[in-house]
Protein backbone atom coordinates (compact mmCIF):
# COMPACT_ATOMS: atom_id res chain seq x y z
CA UNK A 1 0.00 0.00 0.00
CA UNK A 2 1.26 3.46 -0.90
CA UNK A 3 2.26 5.68 2.02
CA UNK A 4 0.60 9.09 1.76
CA UNK A 5 -1.99 11.31 3.43
CA UNK A 6 -5.02 9.28 2.42
CA UNK A 7 -8.47 10.81 2.12
CA UNK A 8 -11.06 8.62 3.80
CA UNK A 9 -13.08 8.02 0.64
CA UNK A 10 -10.09 6.82 -1.35
CA UNK A 11 -8.55 4.62 1.32
CA UNK A 12 -9.06 0.90 0.43
CA UNK A 13 -11.04 -1.08 2.97
CA UNK A 14 -9.63 -4.31 4.35
CA UNK A 15 -11.72 -7.10 2.83
CA UNK A 16 -9.63 -10.25 3.16
CA UNK A 17 -11.35 -13.40 4.33
CA UNK A 18 -10.39 -14.00 7.98
CA UNK A 19 -11.41 -17.23 9.68
CA UNK A 20 -13.56 -16.79 12.82
CA UNK A 21 -13.87 -12.99 12.36
CA UNK A 22 -17.27 -11.40 12.99
CA UNK A 23 -17.97 -8.50 10.67
CA UNK A 24 -20.02 -5.58 12.04
CA UNK A 25 -21.60 -2.98 9.78
CA UNK A 26 -21.19 0.74 10.46
CA UNK A 27 -22.90 3.75 8.91
CA UNK A 28 -20.57 6.60 9.84
CA UNK A 29 -23.39 8.29 11.74
CA UNK A 30 -22.70 6.57 15.06
CA UNK A 31 -22.81 9.43 17.60
CA UNK A 32 -19.81 10.62 19.53
CA UNK A 33 -18.91 13.78 21.43
CA UNK A 34 -15.90 16.05 21.07
CA UNK A 35 -14.80 17.93 24.18
CA UNK A 36 -13.32 21.43 23.99
CA UNK A 37 -12.18 22.48 27.49
CA UNK A 38 -11.90 25.86 29.19
CA UNK A 39 -12.95 28.28 26.45
CA UNK A 40 -12.95 31.83 27.85
CA UNK A 41 -16.21 33.60 27.07
CA UNK A 42 -15.89 36.64 29.32
CA UNK A 43 -13.48 38.55 31.51
CA UNK A 44 -15.22 40.96 33.89
CA UNK A 45 -13.27 43.09 36.37
CA UNK A 46 -10.21 40.94 35.71
CA UNK A 47 -12.14 37.73 36.45
CA UNK A 48 -12.05 35.22 33.60
CA UNK A 49 -14.88 32.75 33.12
CA UNK A 50 -14.84 29.73 30.82
CA UNK A 51 -17.06 27.25 29.02
CA UNK A 52 -16.76 23.49 28.69
CA UNK A 53 -18.01 22.85 25.15
CA UNK A 54 -19.29 19.49 23.92
CA UNK A 55 -19.82 19.03 20.17
CA UNK A 56 -21.60 16.08 18.53
CA UNK A 57 -19.34 14.19 16.20
CA UNK A 58 -19.33 11.17 13.93
CA UNK A 59 -17.31 9.88 11.02
CA UNK A 60 -19.64 11.61 8.57
CA UNK A 61 -19.92 14.89 10.48
CA UNK A 62 -16.74 16.86 9.98
CA UNK A 63 -15.51 18.61 13.09
CA UNK A 64 -15.02 22.38 12.97
CA UNK A 65 -12.10 21.88 15.35
CA UNK A 66 -10.05 20.10 12.65
CA UNK A 67 -9.37 23.32 10.70
CA UNK A 68 -12.10 22.61 8.21
CA UNK A 69 -15.71 23.75 7.89
CA UNK A 70 -18.30 21.85 9.87
CA UNK A 71 -20.55 19.69 7.72
CA UNK A 72 -23.45 19.97 10.18
CA UNK A 73 -24.70 22.66 12.54
CA UNK A 74 -26.56 21.80 15.71
CA UNK A 75 -28.91 23.44 18.19
CA UNK A 76 -27.04 24.70 21.23
CA UNK A 77 -27.85 24.27 24.92
CA UNK A 78 -26.10 26.59 27.36
CA UNK A 79 -25.91 24.55 30.58
CA UNK A 80 -25.55 26.16 34.01
CA UNK A 81 -23.94 23.81 36.53
CA UNK A 82 -25.41 24.12 40.02
CA UNK A 83 -23.28 24.94 43.06
CA UNK A 84 -25.52 26.76 45.57
CA UNK A 85 -24.28 29.89 43.73
CA UNK A 86 -20.80 29.17 45.11
CA UNK A 87 -17.70 28.09 43.18
CA UNK A 88 -18.73 25.47 40.65
CA UNK A 89 -17.29 22.13 39.71
CA UNK A 90 -18.08 22.56 36.02
CA UNK A 91 -16.68 19.11 35.25
CA UNK A 92 -18.96 17.21 37.64
CA UNK A 93 -21.79 16.43 35.22
CA UNK A 94 -19.83 16.29 31.94
CA UNK A 95 -20.15 12.49 31.53
CA UNK A 96 -23.95 12.74 31.88
CA UNK A 97 -24.25 15.92 29.83
CA UNK A 98 -22.28 14.22 27.04
CA UNK A 99 -25.14 11.74 26.69
CA UNK A 100 -27.45 14.62 25.81
CA UNK A 101 -24.85 16.15 23.47
CA UNK A 102 -24.64 12.83 21.61
CA UNK A 103 -28.32 13.26 20.70
CA UNK A 104 -27.30 16.18 18.49
CA UNK A 105 -26.66 19.25 20.64
CA UNK A 106 -23.67 21.49 21.13
CA UNK A 107 -23.62 22.03 24.89
CA UNK A 108 -21.67 24.83 26.58
CA UNK A 109 -21.34 24.41 30.35
CA UNK A 110 -21.11 27.84 32.00
CA UNK A 111 -18.74 28.86 34.75
CA UNK A 112 -20.40 31.87 36.35
CA UNK A 113 -19.21 34.53 38.81
CA UNK A 114 -20.02 32.96 42.15
CA UNK A 115 -21.20 34.51 45.41
CA UNK A 116 -17.65 34.90 46.73
CA UNK A 117 -16.97 37.32 43.87
CA UNK A 118 -20.23 39.20 43.40
CA UNK A 119 -23.97 38.84 43.93
CA UNK A 120 -27.22 38.30 42.06
CA UNK A 121 -27.94 38.74 39.17
CA UNK A 122 -24.32 38.11 38.09
CA UNK A 123 -24.86 34.38 37.28
CA UNK A 124 -27.84 35.32 35.10
CA UNK A 125 -25.82 37.94 33.26
CA UNK A 126 -23.08 35.37 32.69
CA UNK A 127 -25.51 32.78 31.34
CA UNK A 128 -26.89 35.29 28.85
CA UNK A 129 -23.38 36.31 27.82
CA UNK A 130 -22.59 32.63 27.26
CA UNK A 131 -25.59 32.43 24.92
CA UNK A 132 -24.30 35.46 23.06
CA UNK A 133 -20.76 34.04 22.89
CA UNK A 134 -22.03 30.84 21.32
CA UNK A 135 -23.96 32.85 18.75
CA UNK A 136 -20.93 34.99 17.90
CA UNK A 137 -18.74 31.87 17.60
CA UNK A 138 -21.41 29.67 16.02
CA UNK A 139 -19.35 28.64 12.99
CA UNK A 140 -16.34 27.77 15.13
CA UNK A 141 -18.35 25.36 17.28
CA UNK A 142 -20.85 24.01 14.70
CA UNK A 143 -23.81 25.86 16.25
CA UNK A 144 -27.00 26.95 14.54
CA UNK A 145 -27.36 30.38 16.21
CA UNK A 146 -31.11 30.46 15.60
CA UNK A 147 -31.65 27.37 17.74
CA UNK A 148 -30.64 28.13 21.33
CA UNK A 149 -31.82 26.80 24.70
CA UNK A 150 -30.68 27.22 28.30
CA UNK A 151 -30.62 24.48 30.92
CA UNK A 152 -29.41 24.17 34.50
CA UNK A 153 -29.58 22.18 37.71
CA UNK A 154 -30.11 23.34 41.30
CA UNK A 155 -28.85 26.95 41.55
CA UNK A 156 -28.10 26.55 37.85
CA UNK A 157 -31.78 25.80 37.28
CA UNK A 158 -32.61 29.04 39.07
CA UNK A 159 -30.11 30.84 36.84
CA UNK A 160 -31.43 29.19 33.68
CA UNK A 161 -35.04 30.21 34.35
CA UNK A 162 -34.04 33.72 35.36
CA UNK A 163 -31.97 34.01 32.18
CA UNK A 164 -35.27 33.74 30.33
CA UNK A 165 -36.78 36.61 32.34
CA UNK A 166 -34.05 39.27 32.51
CA UNK A 167 -33.92 40.86 29.07
CA UNK A 168 -30.96 43.23 28.90
CA UNK A 169 -29.57 42.69 25.42
CA UNK A 170 -28.35 46.27 25.09
CA UNK A 171 -27.61 46.88 28.79
CA UNK A 172 -24.23 47.49 30.38
CA UNK A 173 -23.72 43.81 31.16
CA UNK A 174 -24.00 42.74 27.53
CA UNK A 175 -20.45 41.92 26.46
CA UNK A 176 -21.58 41.33 22.86
CA UNK A 177 -23.64 44.39 21.85
CA UNK A 178 -26.09 43.68 19.07
CA UNK A 179 -26.15 39.94 19.81
CA UNK A 180 -29.25 38.48 21.40
CA UNK A 181 -29.15 36.57 24.68
CA UNK A 182 -32.64 35.13 24.12
CA UNK A 183 -33.41 31.42 23.94
CA UNK A 184 -36.25 29.33 22.56
CA UNK A 185 -36.81 27.19 25.68
CA UNK A 186 -35.62 26.54 29.22
CA UNK A 187 -34.88 23.26 31.03
CA UNK A 188 -35.00 23.46 34.83
CA UNK A 189 -33.59 20.50 36.75
CA UNK A 190 -34.57 20.69 40.44
CA UNK A 191 -33.88 24.42 40.48
CA UNK A 192 -33.60 26.36 43.73
CA UNK A 193 -36.18 28.82 42.45
CA UNK A 194 -38.17 29.67 45.60
CA UNK A 195 -36.96 31.09 48.92
CA UNK A 196 -40.32 32.18 50.32
CA UNK A 197 -41.29 29.21 52.47
CA UNK A 198 -39.52 27.89 55.56
CA UNK A 199 -38.52 24.44 54.29
CA UNK A 200 -37.61 25.38 50.73
CA UNK A 201 -34.12 24.04 51.52
CA UNK A 202 -34.79 21.20 53.97
CA UNK A 203 -31.17 20.38 54.80
CA UNK A 204 -29.95 23.96 55.29
CA UNK A 205 -30.21 24.90 59.01
CA UNK A 206 -29.18 28.50 58.29
CA UNK A 207 -31.76 28.85 55.51
CA UNK A 208 -32.17 32.51 54.43
CA UNK A 209 -29.61 33.77 56.98
CA UNK A 210 -26.70 35.96 55.81
CA UNK A 211 -24.22 33.04 55.70
CA UNK A 212 -26.62 30.71 53.86
CA UNK A 213 -26.04 30.08 50.14
CA UNK A 214 -29.03 32.23 49.23
CA UNK A 215 -28.07 34.94 51.73
CA UNK A 216 -24.55 35.06 50.30
CA UNK A 217 -25.92 35.21 46.78
CA UNK A 218 -27.82 38.35 47.74
CA UNK A 219 -24.71 39.98 49.20
CA UNK A 220 -24.67 38.48 52.70
CA UNK A 221 -28.01 39.79 53.89
CA UNK A 222 -30.64 38.29 56.18
CA UNK A 223 -33.39 37.15 53.85
CA UNK A 224 -35.61 36.27 56.80
CA UNK A 225 -35.85 39.97 57.55
CA UNK A 226 -35.58 41.35 54.00
CA UNK A 227 -38.73 40.16 52.28
CA UNK A 228 -38.11 42.25 49.16
CA UNK A 229 -34.71 40.65 48.58
CA UNK A 230 -36.15 37.18 49.25
CA UNK A 231 -38.86 37.74 46.67
CA UNK A 232 -36.38 39.21 44.17
CA UNK A 233 -34.41 35.95 44.29
CA UNK A 234 -37.62 33.87 44.04
CA UNK A 235 -38.42 33.33 40.38
CA UNK A 236 -42.20 33.00 40.61
CA UNK A 237 -42.48 36.34 42.40
CA UNK A 238 -41.16 37.97 39.24
CA UNK A 239 -43.53 36.37 36.76
CA UNK A 240 -46.82 37.89 35.67
CA UNK A 241 -49.02 37.87 32.58
CA UNK A 242 -46.76 40.35 30.80
CA UNK A 243 -43.49 38.54 31.51
CA UNK A 244 -41.62 37.53 28.38
CA UNK A 245 -40.31 34.01 28.99
CA UNK A 246 -39.68 31.03 26.75
CA UNK A 247 -41.43 27.66 27.40
CA UNK A 248 -40.13 25.87 30.49
CA UNK A 249 -39.82 22.20 31.42
CA UNK A 250 -39.22 21.33 35.08
CA UNK A 251 -37.91 18.01 36.42
CA UNK A 252 -37.68 17.44 40.19
CA UNK A 253 -37.28 14.47 42.53
CA UNK A 254 -39.92 13.79 45.15
CA UNK A 255 -37.32 13.12 47.89
CA UNK A 256 -35.05 16.08 47.24
CA UNK A 257 -33.34 16.82 50.55
CA UNK A 258 -31.56 19.93 49.25
CA UNK A 259 -34.21 21.83 47.29
CA UNK A 260 -37.82 21.20 48.20
CA UNK A 261 -39.89 19.69 45.38
CA UNK A 262 -42.43 22.47 45.95
CA UNK A 263 -39.97 24.93 44.39
CA UNK A 264 -40.62 23.45 40.95
CA UNK A 265 -44.29 22.82 41.69
CA UNK A 266 -44.92 26.44 42.68
CA UNK A 267 -42.91 27.76 39.72
CA UNK A 268 -44.83 25.55 37.30
CA UNK A 269 -48.17 26.61 38.78
CA UNK A 270 -47.25 30.29 38.55
CA UNK A 271 -46.18 29.96 34.93
CA UNK A 272 -49.41 28.20 33.99
CA UNK A 273 -51.69 30.58 35.85
CA UNK A 274 -50.05 33.57 34.14
CA UNK A 275 -50.54 32.04 30.70
CA UNK A 276 -47.05 30.72 30.01
CA UNK A 277 -46.08 27.28 28.73
CA UNK A 278 -44.69 25.02 31.44
CA UNK A 279 -44.36 21.27 31.92
CA UNK A 280 -43.65 19.49 35.21
CA UNK A 281 -42.17 16.02 35.67
CA UNK A 282 -41.83 14.62 39.18
CA UNK A 283 -39.41 11.72 39.57
CA UNK A 284 -40.68 9.40 42.29
CA UNK A 285 -38.04 8.76 44.94
CA UNK A 286 -35.33 10.82 43.26
CA UNK A 287 -33.08 12.98 45.47
CA UNK A 288 -31.20 16.15 44.50
CA UNK A 289 -29.86 15.09 41.12
CA UNK A 290 -28.36 11.71 40.34
CA UNK A 291 -28.57 9.14 37.54
CA UNK A 292 -32.38 9.23 37.55
CA UNK A 293 -32.21 12.53 35.69
CA UNK A 294 -30.01 11.11 32.92
CA UNK A 295 -31.86 7.96 31.92
CA UNK A 296 -32.96 7.28 28.36
CA UNK A 297 -36.49 8.16 29.47
CA UNK A 298 -35.66 11.55 30.98
CA UNK A 299 -33.21 12.43 28.20
CA UNK A 300 -35.92 11.54 25.69
CA UNK A 301 -38.38 13.88 27.42
CA UNK A 302 -35.84 16.73 27.44
CA UNK A 303 -34.79 16.03 23.86
CA UNK A 304 -38.38 16.04 22.60
CA UNK A 305 -39.19 19.27 24.46
CA UNK A 306 -36.11 21.12 23.22
CA UNK A 307 -36.49 19.98 19.61
CA UNK A 308 -40.13 21.02 19.60
CA UNK A 309 -39.14 24.57 20.49
CA UNK A 310 -35.81 25.09 18.72
CA UNK A 311 -37.14 23.61 15.50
Amino acid sequence: MELKAWEYDEFPAFDEDVADATWLDTTGDEPGVEYVPNVEYECVDGVSRVLQILIPTSRNAKSPRANRPASRFYPCIVYVQGSAWMQQNVYANLPCIARLAARGYVIAVVQYRDSSVTSFPAPVEDARNAVRFMRVHATEYAVDPTRMAVMGDSSGGHTAVYAGILHDDEGEHNLFPGTSGEVSCIVNLYGSTDLTFDDSNPSTPNHNLPDSPEGMEMGGINLREDRAARELLTVRCNINEDTQIAPVINLHGTKDRTVNTKCSVYLHQRLVETGHESHLYLLRGADHGGPEFWTDQTLGIIDEFVREHVG
